[in-house]
């Protein structure tokens, strides 16, 4: 069967992505013997142009389209679906081919965005499985109902979702050829974890991902770092949700690259708890130049209340071990969620002003996803109502920091050019 995949995202909110989740689904579809052609709309030129000549020469008889983010996840920022369904209107008009939702932001929100977007189908999870079983039962015109992860518009969820255990068995170089050639501004996502159990309150992952840890092998996906690195790409983005948990993976992924003699820099998000020098020296001598630190708050009390399994001082000797090691920092600052007051928010300003990061993101507001213990305890609030779906953004600020928080943020801002909204 013929499969046309669009990635959806034109954002550069923080980085210019290539789409590898799609790309591997592209492949996993074609090692099953479909059809099928991708088309990034993060490409120039005109977006319903694109799609018109991409149907119109290649006449698909169904349009995968892969939604990234639901929004900017800024308090007052920009929603990002309308873009989408503007996609989906333009393809109805073109083809009579089912149209069916993937990827990271539509598996927080399958019911939801189905909806919205008045698609037809949408797999939430793992496409790399269900999409080529979806393929085949489509071209045989057999019961779609046991389809794993697989929703329908007005009828809900069908086949039980799956999560696939052997990281190694799905493929991830051969999406290669759907991704944009490397360059020297092209920084490729790469995956060698899916899950996390930690529940940060606000946190999203879980639906994304589940909760249970599954891993590509060290050395397969060291492997396949090399396969990439020989074929040009010479920058890496580990898009994992912690890079160093379990720590003990990480420092053996370290020590195959730099065993391979791998050439490349990469960036990658960071736990800062169960950090130690071995782990930062063996990163900084795989290639590692920027991590991302996502301590959120240097109030204690704030910290448990998002569930975060670390303290202040892990957060500093975290911070403190990459800057020895010469390795760039951006943190994350995370102000307003449940319990924040005046003096928790100066405090966490102060520790963050206090740590040599080289770039600080301060966000004002938590964006509140379903099925998470920021939701519910919103719902207990009163913040939110149990007719929300939660797709237009919705924010907890604490009561009475509605006007102070986000002038006193700008205050803090203002002589201090390395800090960001």
């Amino acid at each position: 069967m013929k499969a046309l995949l669009i990635s959806a995202n034109t954002e550069r909110i923080n980085l210019v992505p290539l789409p590898l989740g799609l790309a591997c689904v592209a492949a996993a579809a074609r090692n099953a013997g479909h059809d099928v052609r991708v088309l990034d709309l993060m490409a120039e030129g005109d977006t319903e142009t694109l799609v018109r000549e991409a149907i119109a020469s290649f006449g698909p008889g169904v349009i995968g389209i892969s939604i990234r983010n639901i929004d900017d996840q800024v308090k007052d920022g920009r929603f990002l679906l309308d873009g989408v369904r503007n996609i989906v209107r333009i393809c109805r008009s073109l083809s009579d081919a089912p149209i069916v939702l993937g990827g990271a932001g539509y598996s927080i929100f399958p019911e939801q965005v189905l909806d919205y977007l008045k698609a037809d189908m949408g797999i939430r999870g793992e496409g790399e499985v269900a999409f080529p079983i979806l393929l085949d039962r489509l071209a045989q015109k057999a019961d779609l109902s046991a389809t794993p992860g697989l929703y329908r518009r007005g009828r809900g969820p069908q086949g039980a979702r799956v999560f696939v255990k052997a990281l190694d068995s799905l493929p991830l170089f051969a999406a290669q050829e759907f991704l944009a050639p490397p360059g020297p501004d092209v920084l490729l996502p790469f995956q060698t974890r899916r899950g996390c159990p930690l529940d940060c309150s606000y946190c999203s992952t879980a639906a994304i991902e589940g909760r249970t840890v599954r891993r590509r092998s060290p050395e397969a996906a060291a492997a396949e770092l090399a396969r990439f690195t020989a074929a040009g790409y010479g920058r890496i983005y580990f898009v994992d949700n912690t890079f160093n948990l379990p720590p003990g993976y990480a420092i053996e992924l370290c020590r195959r690259i730099i065993a391979l003699g791998l050439d490349f820099s990469w960036q990658c998000i960071i736990y800062p708890g169960h950090i130690d020098a071995e782990l930062v020296e063996l990163m900084a001598g795989a290639g590692c130049r920027e991590v991302s630190v996502g301590f959120e708050s240097g109030c204690a009390r704030i910290l448990r209340a998002m569930n975060k399994r670390f303290g202040a001082e892990e957060i500093r000797r975290t911070v403190e071990l990459f800057k020895r090691c010469g390795i760039r920092q951006l943190g994350f600052l995370l102000l307003g969620g449940p319990g924040e007051t005046r003096e928790s928010a100066l405090e966490s300003l102060a520790f963050a002003a206090s740590l040599p990061l080289d770039q600080l993101k301060v966000s004002v507001g938590v964006r509140i996803y379903p099925d998470t213990a920021l939701a519910r305890q919103a719902l207990a609030e009163g913040v939110i109502t149990p007719d929300d779906n939660l797709l237009l953004p919705t924010f907890y600020l604490a009561a009475g920091l509605e006007q102070w928080l986000p002038e006193t943020v700008r205050v803090w801002m203002a002589d201090r050019p390395h800090w960001i909204t």
